[in-house]
């Protein structure tokens, strides 16, 4: 059910911040940001799978970005309003064309999912609206599929695989076994890690499928454990990772030492359901994580104000920045036409908190660094939502897909 194409909105600045700002001798707002005011749509999973790694939690980081950068643009109402796509694309692609067509929302922000991602991309493709993409993970969205209107920003498969694999076999874990959801997403998961295992001198010795939001994984996790691999590579997401998981310390597929779990996507969320007693030892990469630094830990704050004390997850950190450099690029530009922001934030480096330094390619890709962190004993952790130890960066520059590989036709124009 659409409910008008959002379910809640926040606004902010108001009337008498334009009047302050023309008494304070300050320009008015470019005649461009028509009426003044720039509208954020969030269409995200409110209730599914992803919901705890972006749902409420996305609109509330969204929120944040419009309050920090009210400032910058005296004078213009930064609204924010939600959507649930249900993780259907023809809600999530109708939800949309609603959204450009009759309550002229400039951006669209998160849609996890990569099915309902590539809908909306269609939608929003050659629009005057850009979609900034933190929740999906398909490489499609900067390769064939690509559009000047699209940027992708947190992560995607190639980063997960390439950060995770590389780093597993550099630490002696050479032989995998995958444990792979029966869908495009765990597919290329799979494919795209076991690429990375063998170009580093891994071996894979075989794969096992599973029918997405399967409750019985013992008959998967024990052809994982007859393979005698090192490393059991979880090739799927949310609540398939979580029951993967739990049940592999159930049937003891890794209490004996040998082996070991290496999820190709899994956030904070994931490992807070599955709790730190099953989870310590797993191998992840991440965008994101909230006391990586001090303005992590600040973001974290402010976040947890928001949201009942949790901590944000790299998807919701990725709306935050994502939406902040779309403003910056509104700003810069003058205007909130798809043409020209598209342009400005290709040409303005991403410098933030959370993500640190990185640019946007041509392709649409959000480059920046990543991490790879292993879960914590119970034992190490100190607080609540401490859940990860710290192993390495991930330098900008080797964490993804190079530019040439992905067949964008906007390289080929560059």
């Amino acid at each position: 059910m659409i409910k008008r194409g959002f379910l809640g909105k926040t606004a902010l600045g108001t009337s008498a911040l334009c009047a302050a700002a023309l008494l304070a001798g300050m320009a008015p707002a470019s005649a461009e940001i028509a009426g003044n005011r720039i509208k954020l749509g969030v269409l995200t999973d409110m209730s599914g799978f992803a919901a705890d790694s972006t749902g409420a939690g996305s609109v509330a980081a969204a929120q944040l970005a419009a309050e920090d950068f009210a400032k910058e643009l005296p004078g213009v109402t930064i609204e924010v309003v939600l959507g649930d796509h249900q993780n259907k694309p023809d809600l999530g692609s109708s939800i949309a064309r609603q959204w450009l067509d009759q309550e002229n929302v400039n951006v669209i922000l998160d849609v996890p999912f990569s099915s309902v991602a590539l809908a909306v991309n269609e939608v929003t493709r050659g629009s005057k609206a850009m979609f900034v993409a933190s929740g999906p993970g398909t490489t499609e969205l900067t390769g064939p599929k690509c559009s000047a209107n699209t940027v992708q920003w947190t992560y995607d498969t190639y980063a997960l695989s390439n950060g995770t694999a590389r780093a597993v076999v550099g630490e002696g874990g050479k032989s995998w076994y995958f444990l792979t959801a029966d869908y495009a997403f765990g597919h290329a998961l799979e494919k795209d890690a076991s690429a990375v295992v063998a170009s580093a001198g891994g071996t894979v010795l075989g794969s096992v499928r599973h029918p997405p939001n399967a409750s019985d994984f013992s008959s998967f996790l024990l052809q994982a454990q007859a393979s005698k691999a090192q490393i059991i590579g979880l090739a799927n997401a949310v609540g398939d990772t979580i029951n993967s998981v739990k049940q592999a310390v159930e049937f003891g597929v890794t209490s004996g030492g040998q082996q070991k779990l290496a999820a190709l996507l899994m956030q904070l969320t994931d490992v807070n359901a599955v709790g730190l007693q099953s989870a310590q030892g797993l191998y992840l990469t991440e965008a994101f994580y909230w006391d990586l630094n001090d303005g992590t830990r600040a973001f974290a704050d402010r976040f947890a104000a928001k949201m009942k004390g949790r901590r944000p997850t790299g998807n919701q950190a990725g709306v935050y920045s994502g939406a902040l450099h779309y403003l910056k690029a509104v700003k810069a530009a003058g205007t909130t036409d798809a043409a020209k922001v598209a342009g400005a934030m290709r040409d303005l480096p991403i410098d933030d908190a959370l993500f640190g330094k990185g640019n946007v390619r041509v392709d649409g890709r959000a480059v920046h660094d990543m991490h790879f962190f292993q879960v914590k004993k119970p034992s190490e952790s100190k607080a609540e939502w401490d859940y990860y130890t710290h192993l390495k960066t991930i330098p900008a520059a080797e964490a993804f897909r190079p530019l040439d590989q992905g067949n964008c036709p906007l390289v080929k124009k560059s």
